[in-house]
């Protein structure tokens, strides 16, 4: 059963997250894309946008399939992590709840990304 909840978690924050890289990415799955990304980051203060709106939705792209997959462990769950905690810092002025933009949300996957980190993919992996 160790085995099947890794999966399960692992599939599910990796594939949102790499949905979400996507988005912001390429403007994939009514994302806003890449332009629009490092435009909210410069209105955020984060300098230099493009740059870091890169970064981010990089991180959450490829960390999101390798975490989903369990190739190249522990790099996936590492990537979002680091994401994660940019996004938790961004975040943290709103206070914690998500209906008011808080860190809630980049707080948990941040979480769950150490836990995959210490714990290891389990057995179900792709390769």
């Amino acid at each position: 059963m160790r085995n099947v909840g890794l999966l399960a978690t692992r599939t599910v924050l990796g594939g949102y997250l790499a949905v979400h890289g996507a988005q912001k990415l390429f403007g994939s799955f009514g994302g806003p894309g890449l332009d629009a990304t490092a435009a909210g980051f410069e209105a955020m203060g984060m300098r230099p946008a493009k740059a870091m709106a890169t970064l981010a939705s990089a991180s959450e792209l490829g960390g999101g399939v390798l975490t989903a997959t369990g190739l190249a462990y522990p790099l996936g769950p590492l990537a979002i992590a680091g994401a994660m905690s940019v996004a938790t810092a961004v975040h943290r002025k709103q206070g914690p709840m998500s209906q008011k933009r808080g860190f809630e949300l980049p707080l948990t996957n941040l979480a769950v990304a150490i836990g995959l980190m210490s714990s290891g993919p389990g057995r179900l992996v792709l390769g």
